[in-house]
């Protein structure tokens, strides 16, 4: 049991480790819209992997970066809103990436476990892809942490402060999308933007500063990953809705704690 379950628990631990601190950046701005259409994105770059018959990861990778540069972009028109643009985009890949993967001839796909995550079929490979992932997004979290703390609190303040605002804009999406990327196989297209909202809302609730409220944002995703694993694993539930709802029971829960 322990040498099946460790390869996905270390999988799930390193997409909730580095799902603390993003998840922060995306409640605070407010990015949760664009999280989702990144993951609808991912679909859409399994599907072309599948396609063009290479590896599934590193497609998913490059869709998702690309779109990420391309929204970035696309926000700072005029004629459409911010969330009309996002809602069209997202859905738009969501329908092509199923259209796509629904005409792959010859090929087994598993629909569900891209919606809705595979957990427990993650091996050592995938745990070893994802652990590099997220130190790569750690470390550069880290080193650009003061620069996206001020362009989150303000644009226009953190300019005269001598931030480059735009290329650390692009830097955060595109962590985002690296991110998403790689969670894919943890919680699946449709929950992966609510394992990065769902503790970094419960973590605010509780914290004081933002590095409080990364880091028990990271504890309380690490504790919804152990505990959706193992409701699975002995109640035969899926995987990534198990996580989400271990999640949102400790929104909950920090609820009742915070009108305590």
């Amino acid at each position: 049991m322990i040498e099946l379950l460790l390869p996905p628990l270390l999988a799930g631990l390193a997409v909730a480790l580095v799902a603390g601190p993003m998840g922060a950046f995306v409640v605070w701005r407010r990015m949760a819209f664009f999280g989702d259409t990144l993951a609808h994105g991912a679909l859409l770059g399994a599907a072309l992997g599948l396609a063009a018959g290479i590896n599934i990861y590193l497609a998913v990778v490059a869709v998702c970066l690309g779109l990420a540069a391309v929204l970035t972009g696309l926000q700072r028109q005029r004629q459409l809103a911010s969330d009309t643009l996002l809602g069209i985009v997202a859905h738009t890949t969501l329908a092509l990436g199923v259209i796509a993967i629904s005409l792959q001839q010859g090929i087994q796909v598993d629909l569900f476990a891209y919606l809705f995550g595979d957990l427990l079929a993650v091996g050592w490979h995938d745990a070893v892809a994802l652990w590099s992932g997220a130190l790569l997004i750690l470390v550069m979290v880290l080193w650009r942490w003061r620069a996206l703390l001020s362009i989150t609190v303000s644009e226009e303040l953190a300019q005269v402060e001598g931030v480059a605002v735009q290329r650390t804009r692009l830097l955060l999406m595109l962590l985002l999308a690296l991110l998403i990327a790689g969670a894919i196989r943890t919680v699946g297209v449709l929950l992966i933007t609510s394992l990065l909202v769902i503790p970094a809302a419960s973590a605010r609730r509780l914290t004081h500063t933002p590095a409080q409220m990364a880091l028990v944002a990271s504890l309380f995703g690490t504790v919804a990953v152990i505990a959706g694993l193992t409701v699975s694993w002995y109640a035969d539930t899926p995987v990534g809705p198990s996580i989400v709802v271990a999640a949102s029971s400790l929104f909950v829960l920090s609820l009742l704690r915070r009108g305590s």
